[in-house]
């Protein structure tokens, strides 16, 4: 059976191929997820760039969005060729732009059409489908997300998603869809407890390690998303706390260290460097060198031609500010 216990959420603009290797070298065992691609792209767009990824980074996963049958199975098609190891449908996108596409989470109100897309999606790959949702929308209630469960359940989805608020499409913009909500992980528990033996992850406002190990009494997994990006640290903890093997890297400076083969490959294929190094800003929050990490790379690595000192510098500054801090106590 797939292993759900511990994800790395989805994120538009945030887990391309970059930082996902990048948290692929603080935990061996998390499940990551690329950003939603549309399978209109994957059908039409330029797939290597859409969807390449290193070897390095499976368990992976890829997110789809859209609301057609037909050809979300030929995108899921695609995926499965491509070698990832999971088909993510998207039911929980609240932005504007993905409504007016007819899905994300407005699809929350037309569960035989998410069915739909789920039956045809596993009728034409052996990889699992999972759907990853809200506790509904606007002025639905608990029932809406028992009877939307039940359907794509009964079409064959491997694993349910819950982030766990409402998206309201009238009134919150995407970014307050993601903390005015109220959180209700209450519920997502009597979704497990009604659906056994489908994996059910809870998503949302989870950020400590112990509150996540605590919900997995009453859950199949958990999916973290801005507390792994924003303080990637947390992620060196996951495989010794889910797993029970050891830290996939003992320390923030071996992280980045680890890090550099990759940056200077893709330096070399013209990437720019702080494309790679945006996804490295949090690793030192809470400690002293941590602004100092910060600052010197959003004002280096943007120049052109910056290369791995920059990366290099960044790292002595940090412990340079921590070892400060010590001398001051």
């Amino acid at each position: 059976m797939t292993t759900y216990r511990f994800c790395i959420a989805p994120m538009m603009e945030w887990t391309d191929r970059h930082c996902r290797f990048f948290h692929r070298i603080l935990t061996r065992r998390a499940r990551l997820y690329t950003e939603m691609l549309t399978a209109a792209a994957v059908l039409r767009g330029e797939r290597e760039r859409l969807l390449g990824f290193d070897e390095a980074e499976r368990p992976l996963a890829v997110q789809l969005g859209g609301s057609e049958p037909r050809d979300l199975a030929r995108a899921a098609a695609i995926c499965a060729d491509f070698g990832y190891d999971e088909i993510n449908l998207n039911v929980g996108c609240p932005s504007e732009r993905v409504q007016s596409g007819a899905f994300g989470a407005c699809l929350m109100r037309e569960p035989a059409l998410v069915a739909e897309c789920v039956a045809a999606m596993k009728a034409r790959v052996a990889i699992p489908i999972t759907v990853k949702c809200r506790l509904g929308v606007d002025e639905q209630e608990r029932d809406a997300l028992f009877a939307f469960a039940e359907s794509v359940i009964a079409a064959g989805a491997d694993a349910l998603f819950v982030h766990a608020r409402k998206a309201w499409l009238k009134g919150l913009s995407p970014k307050e869809n993601r903390t005015v909500p109220p959180l209700d992980y209450a519920l997502v528990r009597a979704l497990k407890h009604a659906y056994p033996r489908t994996s059910i992850v809870l998503n949302g406002g989870l950020a400590d390690i112990a509150q996540m190990q605590a919900e997995l009494a009453d859950v199949d997994g958990v999916m973290v998303g801005r507390a792994a990006y924003q303080n990637p640290a947390l992620l060196m903890e996951v495989d010794a706390a889910f797993f029970g093997v050891p830290p996939a890297v003992e320390s923030r400076r071996a992280a980045i260290e680890a890090f550099l083969p990759y940056v200077e490959a893709r330096l070399q294929e013209g990437a720019p460097l702080s494309a790679m190094t945006r996804h490295t800003l949090g690793l030192f929050n809470g400690l002293a060198g941590a602004r100092a990490f910060r600052r010197h790379l959003a004002m280096e690595a943007v120049k052109p031609g910056a290369g791995v000192e920059v990366l290099r510098r960044a790292v002595r500054l940090a412990g340079e500010g921590s070892r400060v801090a010590e001398a001051a106590e």
